[in-house]
């Protein structure tokens, strides 16, 4: 696929800059000490016996990982708490906080040679931008999908000042409260409305429940990105009325009671995908044992992280100072299926709340891959060319080492996918995506870039 053009990157890269400063001033605390990395060491919990077939043992046995402070990473957190990474023999692996999402892609493209990191909890789009050359230094950075690490799980929330406007999944409140705003400030209203990466997942959702509810999100709301852990200092400040994350960050706003949630995103996309566990390709095809035992100790970690008996540990695990350093409160609720939207909805036991294995979450199809890079195409973050974006996927998703990995894992046959495609999606308003037509889902769509 051709490089993304230099214009819109430095529009994007821009843009990326101004939110960095404001969000900066907004939350010192939340986003940590200025730079790139943040060692997070631990001692496992657990530490299960070393797990090697004969001539399996990994080239290496370190590697450096990256992750957000959010829910999604638990399965990383969690192989490395209990001991699994080790128990595949891969005893030395770092798993190291990172303060945004553009951080986590500077970091990949410097390499744990440089001081940065082999691999991360990333937005799916994320190694296709890198792979295209959509970095700071603007060279393409080879990269590979492993896995998907969760499905659902992420939320649009929005001000209390919007409640009587009952702004939720589907209708006109927040057209029409956006143009009340407008008015009183004679046409001159910018509603701002966070997201955490530009085409990433979270500005991808956003945009899709805006254009479907008919406000045009390019031209009828400033879009700006804020890193993860400062969602809600910027809602607490007024410097946003909207943003778009994963959790624990929409369950805080509601516990602390300075907005609600407008919808969960499985209301949007019933299981629609959400982060990826990618790594650089160079250091993956130097270490495919090692890969293969990294992604041994991650499914592994998922399988747990989806057991009902463990969701209160994982929660206390992940939210300890040396992980989010927040409250269990703030995370457990939701990862039960519990959900308090902070507009008198509560929800108990919703299907679609975050997954981390069940019903092929960790499974990395290709087909999701396209609605990605599609989606991309429809606002203008990368160039429409089918043709290439197929080409790209085969190149970045890497379905059969994560089929490798779980066959080694001796996961039952019926948990694996034999289709590179999960079939045609529905989501919410009614359209539908087929992976083997693309183009006519993007000609359909009403408003887009493209």
């Amino acid at each position: 696929m051709s490089q993304f053009s230099r214009r819109k990157f430095m529009l994007a890269s821009g843009i990326t800059a101004a939110a960095s400063v404001l969000t900066n001033a907004c939350s010192k605390k939340a986003e940590g000490e200025k730079g790139s990395t943040t060692t997070t060491t631990t001692t496992s919990s657990t530490t299960p016996a070393t797990t090697v077939a004969a001539g399996e043992a990994p080239e290496v046995t370190t590697a450096r990982i990256g992750f957000i402070p959010l829910t999604d990473s638990a399965p990383l957190i969690i192989a490395k708490e209990k001991g699994l990474f080790a128990k595949y023999g891969m005893k030395d692996v770092e798993i190291l906080k990172q303060t945004s999402w553009p951080v986590t892609r500077d970091n990949l493209e410097t390499g744990s040679a440089g001081g940065g990191i082999d691999g991360a909890h990333m937005l799916s789009p994320m190694p296709y931008f890198m792979t295209m050359g959509m970095t700071k230094t603007k060279q393409p950075v080879p990269m590979y999908i492993l896995a998907r690490l969760n499905t659902n799980g992420q939320a649009i929330s929005v001000a209390n000042t919007y409640k009587d406007a009952k702004i939720q999944l589907k209708g006109a409140g927040f057209k029409e409260a956006l143009a009340q705003a407008k008015t009183k400030a004679d046409g001159k209203s910018d509603l701002k409305a966070a997201i955490t990466f530009p085409g990433g997942t979270h500005d991808l959702w956003m945009r899709y429940w805006l254009s479907a509810n008919g406000v045009d999100p390019a031209k009828d709301v400033s879009l700006v990105p804020v890193p993860p852990p400062q969602m809600v200092s910027n809602m607490k400040t007024a410097s946003m009325e909207a943003f778009c994350v994963g959790e624990p960050w929409n369950a805080r706003l509601v516990n602390q009671k300075l907005g609600y949630t407008a919808l969960v995103t499985g209301e949007l996309w019933k299981d629609h995908p959400e982060k990826a566990f990618a790594m650089r390709a160079d250091w993956v095809d130097k270490n495919p044992k090692a890969t293969k035992a990294l992604l041994m100790a991650v499914q592994e970690a998922q399988q747990w992280c989806d057991k009902a008996e463990n969701k209160e540990e994982m929660a206390k695990i992940v939210s300890s100072p040396k992980w989010f350093d927040i409250p269990v409160a703030d995370i457990l609720g939701r990862i039960q299926g519990k959900i308090d939207y902070g507009d008198g909805r509560v929800v108990d036991n919703y299907a679609n709340s975050m997954k981390f294995w069940a019903d092929n979450a960790s499974y990395p199809y290709q087909s999701h891959d396209m609605w990605f890079l599609t989606e991309n195409m429809r606002w203008g973050m990368i160039p429409t060319d089918f043709v290439k974006a197929k080409e790209l996927i085969k190149k970045v998703n890497r379905e059969d080492l994560w089929k490798a990995a779980a066959t080694a894992l001796k996961v039952d046959a019926a948990q694996i996918p034999t289709s590179t495609s999960r079939g045609v999606e529905t989501f919410f308003d009614g359209v539908k995506f087929d992976p083997e037509k693309p183009e006519d889902y993007l000609k359909s769509l009403k408003i887009k870039k493209a």
